[in-house]
């Protein structure tokens, strides 16, 4: 295959599909780093909104949509396992054409994209970033800069397609990170699913609370440790059901370490307690050191 098939971003049709939170913040990302952005939504109003907020150049039709140099699937896990599904029974592109996912689980997504019809040259991917709020209303451009955007190799894509993928990275202002799926979902399942449920879980047992005063004097670590609760629950509940054997390991690792930690308190050992905390305190203060 000729590299000519695959043009440069700054001449590339991107066609974002799906135009919530993250299908708009990067369509208004690539704003003039391209040739084109257009948009699909099956919401036709937010189509049009996006079209009016600037972050597309037009609001196209599905099969308009394919037809781009690069198609950007914008949604839920799930939703994008759907749109993997239909691409398979439809005609393969009349000319390669590179896919690009933006789904935070990539096991079962990159297994379907390895199924997809000749043509097709597809990479999984996962930009690092979001909101605890959700849709266009919430997109901005800068969302994804400094943060961190893993790309999953998929052996069908060929390097023209791979160098597109990177570029559009780099224009979005995010960082490169090469990581096969299963290791993908391993590492974020520990990383941001698993902090999703545990937030979920202190909201509950809060909730299980009789007594009023629990939420009048709820304040900054509180706030602060809950809120992933408040998390799209369409997008947080896909996430957990596509990436099940991993979540399930990190929930049952963090069973174990609060085990641990609810005998150490019944034990009432101060030095075995503060030998328990040390680690994690020391750890937390290198990854995000204190603000001075």
């Amino acid at each position: 295959m000729s590299e000519d098939d695959f043009k440069p971003l700054s001449a590339a049709r991107v066609a974002v599909l799906g135009l919530g939170l993250m299908g708009g913040s990067l369509a208004l990302a690539l704003r003039g780093r391209c040739g084109e952005v257009t948009g699909h939504d099956i919401n036709h109003a937010t189509a049009a909104s996006a079209l009016a907020l600037g972050a597309i150049d037009r609001a196209v039709s599905l099969d308009e949509a394919l037809r781009a140099d690069l198609v950007v699937l914008a949604a839920p896990p799930r939703v994008i396992l759907a749109q993997l599904a239909d691409l398979s029974r439809r005609p393969p592109p009349a000319q390669p054409t590179v896919l690009l996912d933006l789904g935070s689980t990539k096991g079962a997504i990159t297994a379907a994209m390895a199924a997809l019809p000749p043509g097709w040259h597809p990479l999984g991917g996962h930009p690092m970033c979001g909101k605890e709020v959700s849709g266009l209303a919430q997109a901005e451009a800068e969302l994804f800069r400094d943060k961190l955007f893993i790309l999953t190799p998929l052996p069908r894509a060929a390097p023209g397609a791979w160098r597109l993928a990177e570029a559009l990275v780099q224009a979005l202002g995010a960082r490169l990170l090469l990581l096969p799926p299963d290791r993908h979902d391993t590492v974020v399942a520990l990383a941001s699913h698993l902090p999703y449920a545990v937030a979920a879980l202190l909201v509950r047992v809060a909730l299980a609370s009789p007594d009023p005063a629990l939420w009048a004097v709820a304040s900054s670590g509180f706030r602060d440790t809950s809120r992933l609760a408040a998390s799209d629950l369409t997008m947080m509940v896909d996430i957990l059901l596509t990436n099940r054997a991993a979540v399930r390991q990190a929930l049952a690792d963090y069973r174990a370490e609060l085990d641990t930690l609810a005998g150490l308190v019944a034990q009432g050992d101060e030095d075995a307690l503060r030998a328990f905390l040390e680690p994690p305190q020391q750890r937390r203060r290198l990854l995000f050191p204190p603000a001075e």
